[in-house]
């Protein structure tokens, strides 16, 4: 017999096993020899590992596994010396052939030890065993080689039949507009085909320009003259589209730009976001579709252009020098994505350049996923959700990504209302190392029928430009544009707006330069000198969580954001400017069960934001304004920076008692700062639970209530008295200020199920009136 090499036996695919043990006409056999997916999986593996060891011993074929030849092999023997004499076969015990299989199972090809092992313990020869493997092997080579011939044969019936069913079709063409069989004459069969497409794309036409006259509210004969810029179809022409930032390859290289995609469908038509399905035909989907990816890529353009350009388009504020949109250049530069701006609303549009630490590539990340948008963003977002993927990007990239989501922004005060907004998200790739992220608002009706649902806010195309850096930095020019009903705002908090502080580029910058820096502390490995406290890594990672959470909760008790279920109060005997909801707290291990109540009040001050945090935040002089510090000064207890500004930390303190009837007690307290405003959160935690979480444990089972302060400061032109006193040019000087608002949040009673009593609201507002009286005492601004 020939030592030529054998073929390497097809491998099974985990597909294909899975399939094998569906099949009823399988032998009992195949069944036994492999319990599950997995055997067969390892099996492959194995026969593919031992393919180039193999001898002839493979080529020895058996009528089955469990009969097997007593006596040599052929090979073994010398024909011309003995007599060809008649084969006996030996048929194996059922316990042998099951200790033969569990082997087979687990090493389909064992050496020499292995047999000679198995041929003792089995009372066999080792020539039995060695054959026993071999047709064994022999025979699974065989199944597996028919089931997948069967597979195949399936397949290629398929397709025969769909050949077929083909050519029936183009035997017998039927018109399109008639229904009844097409007459082609001399035409061609490629022509036939191009006037079938040419039909139904004018049908389609005719759905989009009804639907179109649906939204604009007058009828449209036709949208081929502006349907110029083609419709990208795939998530690759929204990747390579043609606008964006060609030839990019340094920082100072100027940016050049593609054509304006403003003059398609987007410019004129508002877009509706698939709320519901139900009623929808698969082509306004498409059609829908159609449109969001045009309304992207005009979005897009516009803001690498708002991003790139400088004057006229921005100018210079007189006051803090920040860059202001020039609304009359930009009506004249730019067509309308999302239609014109609703009666009322007023425009507010920032513009912030910063370093981040952190990279393009990860930054794009975070912010195409909305649990990691919220994280990084956690006292701007209340609550954010991808309600649809249109467009999940290319090549496993974020290139070409396009989603419809939804998001409730929030300033930390209970005079402005939360800006909820459903908006298209569109990232694509403008060169190596240079992304842009842009999002705009599709906040319409679908149907005119429906009664119009009430939005408070319009984002315009806004987002950022992301570029990187050396040392892991990346440069990040933000955009935010948005018109929005300042009638529901308080009169306090309208220059804020206004001015684009409160929801504008430069608090989205300062917090995403504040967070990053903290993840760079955090993750790297030196920890900063001033944590004196031995807290292990385990317990910092604890005691940061346990801080988020509570920054989370105190977040959502100051806004009335979707994320609890809060029942606001009118309570005649509650000053105007308190707002005061409750909850019911149950099933929450993170939370007392009970009754929680909530209130909030904004107050102006005539005091720097930086002097009002510095006072806050000292724990020498919380007795000064904290009610729940028995009157005596803190001490620190443990500290964990989250930055390079001290003002950026997690801290506990423990308030010492003034007298033996008073128990000590924990204060957890985060603070954080940034060039758009201040926070000071804290709660009073249980000693015990604190002990388990410094040492590592889940903070998760620790229940606390949140209290604090935000800082933001006044905005330009707000209600900052003038000091009387005048400078040299006789220009008043105003006094800058800051806003304060004051959050509770109390556990009123423990009982879920209990009645509210006028009692807890008035201690609660007596609680917030006289924190903001001690805090003006303190800081000799009474009047």
């Amino acid at each position: 017999m020939p030592t030529g090499a054998i073929a390497q036996p097809r491998l099974v695919s985990p597909s294909l096993a899975k399939s094998m043990f569906s099949s009823p006409g399988l032998s009992l056999a195949l069944q036994t020899s492999m319990e599950g997916q997995g055997e067969v999986t390892r099996l492959a593996e194995n026969f593919e590992s031992g393919g180039g060891r193999r001898s002839r011993e493979d080529e020895h074929e058996s009528r089955s596994g469990s009969d097997n030849m007593d006596g040599a092999s052929g090979d073994d023997q010398d024909a011309a010396d003995n007599p060809p004499r008649k084969k006996r076969y030996h048929r194996h015990t059922p316990q042998q052939i099951q200790e033969l299989e569990s082997l087979f199972k687990e090493c389909p090809h064992p050496d020499e030890k292995q047999r000679l092992e198995l041929s003792k313990r089995l009372c066999l020869e080792t020539r039995q065993v060695k054959f026993w493997f071999q047709n064994r092997r022999t025979q699974m080579k065989t199944q597996l080689e028919r089931h997948e011939n069967s597979i195949l044969r399936q397949e290629n019936d398929k397709l025969r039949a769909e050949n077929m069913s083909i050519r029936d079709a183009m035997r017998n063409p039927i018109c399109t507009n008639c229904g009844g069989p097409a007459i082609i004459g001399d035409i061609s069969l490629e022509e036939q085909h191009l006037r079938i497409e040419n039909a139904r794309l004018k049908d389609e036409l005719d759905r989009v320009c009804a639907l179109a006259g649906k939204f604009l509210g007058r009828p449209i004969s036709s949208l081929a003259s502006s349907m110029a810029p083609a419709m990208p179809s795939s998530s690759l022409e929204l990747g390579v589209g043609s606008n964006g930032f060609g030839g990019l390859s340094t920082v100072a290289t100027t940016l050049p730009l593609g054509p304006d995609f403003g003059g398609g469908i987007s410019s004129t038509l508002p877009v509706a976001p698939p709320t519901s399905t139900t009623g929808v035909t698969g082509l306004e989907r498409s059609l829908e579709r159609s449109m969001f990816l045009e309304l992207a890529l005009a979005a897009m353009d516009e803001l690498v252009k708002m991003a790139q350009n400088d004057e006229p388009l921005w100018v210079r504020s007189l006051e803090g020098g920040r860059e202001i949109l020039n609304l009359e250049e930009y009506m004249r530069t730019f067509t309308p994505c999302i239609g014109m701006k609703p009666n009322g609303f007023v425009t507010e549009s920032t513009r912030e350049t910063g370093m981040v630490i952190i990279n393009s590539l990860a930054l794009v990340e975070t912010l195409m996923d909305s649990n990691r948008w919220a994280e990084m963003f956690p006292c701007m977002i209340a609550r954010t959700s991808t309600t649809d993927v249109i467009s999940s990007g290319m090549g496993g990239t974020r290139n070409g990504a396009l989603q419809l989501m939804h998001a409730e922004l929030q300033v930390l005060s209970p005079l402005v209302p939360v800006r909820e907004v459903n908006f298209l998200r569109f990232c694509k790739q403008h060169a190596e190392g240079v992304w842009a992220v842009v999002d705009v608002s599709i906040d319409t009706i679908r149907d005119t029928s429906v009664a119009p649902t009430f939005v408070n806010c319009r984002r315009l195309p806004s987002g950022c430009v992301v570029q990187d850096m050396p040392n892991g930095y990346s440069k990040v020019t933000w955009v935010e544009h948005a018109e929005y009903d300042e009638s529901a705002v308080h009169q306090l908090y309208r220059p804020l707006l206004s001015s684009g502080m409160g929801f504008g580029a430069q608090r989205w910058v300062a917090t995403l330069q504040r967070q990053c820096e903290c993840l760079a502390i955090l993750m790297s490995s030196t920890v900063p000198t001033r944590d004196h406290t031995a807290i292990t890594a385990g317990g910092r990672r604890s005691m940061l969580k346990l801080a988020q959470r509570m920054t989370d909760n105190f977040c959502a008790g100051v806004c009335a954001s979707t994320v609890h279920k809060w029942n606001k109060l009118c309570a005649g005997n509650v000053d105007e400017d308190v707002r005061v909801m409750t909850r019911k707290s149950v099933d929450d291990p993170g939370e007392p069960p009970g009754i929680v109540l909530s209130a909030a009040t904004s107050v102006w001050l005539p005091v720097s934001p930086q002097r009002l945090f510095d006072f806050l935040r000292d724990e020498r002089l919380r007795s000064e304004w904290d009610i729940l510090s028995n009157g005596g000064p803190m001490q620190e207890m443990a500290h964990i920076a989250k930055g390079q500004d001290h003002g950026n930390c997690v801290s506990l303190l423990r308030a010492s008692a003034m007298n033996a009837n008073q128990s000590s007690m924990l204060i957890l307290q985060e603070t954080c700062i940034d060039a758009a405003g201040s926070l000071v959160v804290y709660a009073p935690v249980d000693i015990p639970a604190m002990h388990v979480v410094m040492n590592g444990g889940d903070s998760a089972y620790v229940a606390l209530l949140p209290s604090g302060f935000a800082i933001v400061p006044d905005g330009p032109g707000s209600r900052g008295p003038n000091s009387g006193a005048h400078t040299n040019s006789g220009g008043p000087n105003r006094v800058s200020g800051s806003l304060l608002t004051v959050a509770f949040q109390i556990l009123v009673n423990s009982l879920p199920t209990a009645k509210l009593t006028v009692e807890s609201v008035e201690t609660v507002n007596n609680l917030i009136s006289c924190t903001v009286q001690k805090i003006k005492a303190a800081l000799h601004c009474e009047s």
